[in-house]
């Protein structure tokens, strides 16, 4: 179903998936369905922008030559490294590539991104999301709170 069409309800995790290679792109989809997400394929940089801009999505998987030959040409990349921090805060954002070391810290922050995960390493990738979405709702839990609360008219 077209993700135009596609309710989703308050109880719903959207992820948005931004990946080329169809072996990949498989393997993210049967992780992430086991852990109950309703998940949205991006099949070119304008549609990533629109599903995007569209859609709060708490994760993000983004391959790092989506839609691209080289990392430096693929667009949806370089437009979440961009963009500002309070446009992309709701999102856990994994990137996906053969140049890294799964859950390098520095490389993930080089990228502007909350975790980079080797290609090697895709059988624990539903073990590495849970850590790194565990360990951003523990940084940024208070904040998400408060916001909420601020948007519900509850005092803080």
């Amino acid at each position: 179903m077209p993700a135009d069409l596609e309710f989703l309800s308050p109880g719903d995790k959207p992820a948005l998936l931004a990946l080329t290679n169809y072996e990949l792109l498989a393997n993210v989809q049967s992780v992430l369905a086991a852990l109950d997400y309703k998940m949205h394929i991006a099949s070119g940089h304008e549609e990533f922008d629109r599903l995007f801009s569209a859609v709060q999505y708490p994760l993000v998987v983004l391959e790092d030559h989506f839609a691209s030959t080289a990392r430096p040409d693929n667009r949806s990349l370089v437009t979440l490294q961009q963009m500002p921090m309070n446009l992309r805060r709701h999102a856990v954002i994994a990137l996906l590539g053969d140049g890294y070391e799964t859950m390098n810290a520095l490389q993930a922050f080089q990228q502007s991104v909350h975790v980079v995960i080797h290609r090697a390493d895709l059988p624990g990738l539903g073990r590495i999301l849970l850590k790194t979405i565990a360990d951003n709702d523990l940084f940024l839990g208070t904040f998400r709170d408060i916001q909420n609360r601020l948007a519900t008219g509850e005092e803080i």
